[in-house]
């Protein structure tokens, strides 16, 4: 039994947004798959983004943004809160967290293995993070959910490096193995603020494009939980903010 809201419309705009949802679901559920290439993709991009750290290669650390295996998993996480799907919300949620820990694991070993250069620049460069920091995370989210609803898949690249999640993450691993917890602090706030402005921008440009369920019963359970998947984020950012302006008081007083 199919139930219709009396207010639910007779056509559907072919020409509206939401008509390219499933579109939509079948290229973003392509990258927020836990599978061996997932795996693959993981292992391959902390190598690459290690390497790059500890010889002080942009070149090479470039490199390891554009594979980008994190990034899918995060717009995922976006879409499934705006169509309201709990199921591919919360199978984003696992691939998030097997990513992560993954990149943890293995730039944890590294950084037993290898000693860390903290001459480096690429490093110092992700111990930190700033408002400027916060405002390209937010932009650089928003450009890749543009670019997926748009078409225009080339602009990808460029959001990938911009937005790169998997530097500050090795970052982090592998200066927690090397004892150094002040500039881990940093680089937790830089891939936490990436993750954050990420989702937010990307739940937004969802919202905008008019990326939402077909049938009434799923848009009230979407409305739900958007609702609760923003104000998430919000309170998140606005925490991060905080603690950048204390960093800051700290930095200057010192």
């Amino acid at each position: 039994m199919v139930l219709k809201h009396p207010h639910q419309d007779k056509d559907i705009d072919t020409s509206s947004p939401s008509a390219t949802r499933e579109e939509l679901y079948s290229s973003i559920s392509k990258g927020a798959q836990l599978n061996a290439n997932f795996v693959f993709f993981v292992i391959a991009s902390v190598i690459v983004a290690a390497i790059g750290l500890l010889e002080d290669n942009i070149a090479v650390v470039i490199g390891a943004m554009v594979i980008a295996p994190l990034l899918g998993p995060n717009v995922a996480l976006a879409f499934s809160a705006v169509l309201g799907d709990l199921e591919f919300l919360w199978r984003s949620l696992k691939i998030n967290a097997a990513g992560l820990l993954l990149t943890l694991g293995l730039s944890l070993a590294i950084g037993f293995l290898w000693p860390v250069n903290l001459l480096s620049n690429e490093i110092l460069a992700r111990t930190d993070i700033g408002y400027g920091g916060v405002a390209l995370a937010l932009a650089s989210g928003a450009a890749a959910v543009l670019s997926l609803t748009s078409g225009v898949s080339s602009a990808l690249v460029g959001v990938m490096v911009a937005v790169a999640l998997m530097p500050p993450a090795v970052t982090l691993g592998m200066l927690v193995a090397a004892g150094e917890f002040r500039l881990a602090t940093g680089a937790s706030l830089l891939l936490a603020g990436n993750v954050i402005c990420v989702n937010l921008s990307a739940s937004l440009v969802f919202l905008l494009k008019g990326i939402k369920p077909r049938t009434w019963l799923e848009k009230r359970k979407a409305q739900q939980s958007i609702r609760w998947s923003l104000l998430f984020w919000t309170i998140a950012l606005s925490l991060l903010l905080l603690v950048i302006y204390i960093r800051q008081l700290i930095v200057s007083a010192s």
